[in-house]
């Protein structure tokens, strides 16, 4: 840990629902280490405070900050976090549930999970294994959380069924950032009821519904929350590390074989990319083809989009990125086999621009926006496309 005392000056911004809230503050470094090389006293910095770990801090009050992911400027979203208020000890919570979640950290936190015993939801999940399951129901599965906006974008295109579009539930795993409402996207599609609800899985936590595993956010999404359909993501600030195995979407295909031994139906979608510098990435990236191709036992609807304009200078682009979602449908030696779907991309793009008109978010994924990397939203938003098809069928 690299610690760092600091002075709130001024609340940037705060986003969730009363309770959970997640700030943004603008911090002063009024302490560091003696050969402290970054962060010293005087500078200035954003941190992030979580309501319900001891309150917000407010401007003027004293903080301690955890800054080794910015001081190394690693994908963090460019915060600190706020670990203790030095100038207010808050009170106890209320008497709560007993899942404790980032277990054994300094900063862990106890939850109330909707499978815990005495709870009001228990009887539910406790059914013998083969009496509940998700019957069908369509689970959207993607490495990167920015792929989440843009699914919902797809659930929504002309082309799928009237209205509002189906009921959609957001299972946040816990690759990524632990607590959910860091995410401002989340909190955006709540706002605009593009999602009915949220549940964090394993050690994430702040949902609307906390769940053990993977396996009891997916039944507690349909069962509890009413989902037509379910998403699955890690949260923001995915890892990698260049290795074959060493990355966090790993988890996709595991999400995947998750889905389908609860008798959902597994939607695999791509991580693809026209303007990634690393080769690992561009076309369908390497997180995918392992994941799915590797990782996941169980068949999966492999969406790829079709009748998209290949991006400028990169003539062929969208039959290559066919061809190696293909592969990854192959005959495996181990699992069953994936299936090939092609979902239209006409309407797509507007699709994605109405979707940013209506929640305010503005899609990026990797520090790149719509226009600069269109083909990774458009195969996110072609997979919700294929899901919305499969609830109206």
């Amino acid at each position: 840990m690299m610690l760092r005392d600091a002075e709130i000056a001024a609340l940037r911004q705060a986003w969730g629902a009363p309770g959970r809230r997640c700030a943004e503050l603008e911090a002063r470094i009024i302490a560091a280490p003696e050969g402290a090389a970054a962060l010293v006293a005087g500078e200035s910095c954003r941190a992030v405070a979580y309501e319900a770990l001891g309150g917000l801090p407010e401007p003027g009050e004293r903080v301690r900050l955890e800054v080794s992911a910015l001081a190394r400027r690693l994908g963090t979203g460019g915060h600190a976090m706020v670990t203790a208020r030095l100038d207010a000890l808050p009170a106890d919570p209320a008497p709560g549930g007993h899942l404790v979640k980032a277990r054994y950290m300094p900063d862990q936190v106890m939850v109330t999970g909707v499978d815990e015993q005495d709870t009001e939801h228990h009887h539910v999940l406790a059914a013998p294994i083969g009496e509940l399951g998700l019957d069908g129901a369509p689970v959207v599965v993607a490495d990167l959380h920015s792929s989440l906006p843009a699914i919902l974008a797809g659930l929504r295109s002309p082309g799928t069924a009237p209205g509002p579009g189906p009921r959609v539930v957001y299972v946040m795993t816990d690759g990524g950032a632990l607590p959910l409402p860091y995410s401002r996207a989340v909190c955006a599609l709540v706002d605009a009821g593009w999602l009915a609800g949220t549940v964090t899985a394993g050690q994430a936590w702040g949902g609307d519904l906390e769940a053990v595993s993977v396996h009891n956010a997916l039944l507690a999404a349909l069962h509890v929350l009413g989902a037509e359909v379910i998403v699955v993501i890690q949260g923001p600030g995915n890892l990698g590390t260049d290795t074959p195995w060493g990355f966090s979407g790993v988890a996709c295909g595991e999400a995947i074989n998750a889905a389908a031994a609860l008798g959902g139906r597994p939607v695999a979608c791509l991580r693809v990319s026209q303007a990634d510098a690393r080769p690992r990435h561009l076309g369908v990236s390497h997180h995918s083809m392992t994941a799915y191709g590797r990782v996941a036992l169980a068949g999966a609807d492999v969406v790829v989009p079709v009748g998209a304009p290949d991006p400028a200078g990169m003539e062929g682009f969208w039959a290559r990125t066919r061809e190696q979602a293909a592969s990854a449908c192959a005959e495996r030696e181990q699992g069953e086999r994936h299936r090939l779907v092609e979902a239209p991309a006409e309407g797509l793009r507007e699709a994605l621009e109405a979707m940013e008109a209506a929640t305010g978010i503005r899609l990026s994924t990797m520090g790149r926006r719509l226009d600069a990397d269109e083909a990774a939203f458009i195969a996110a938003a072609a997979a919700g496309r294929h899901a919305a098809a499969l609830v109206t069928h």
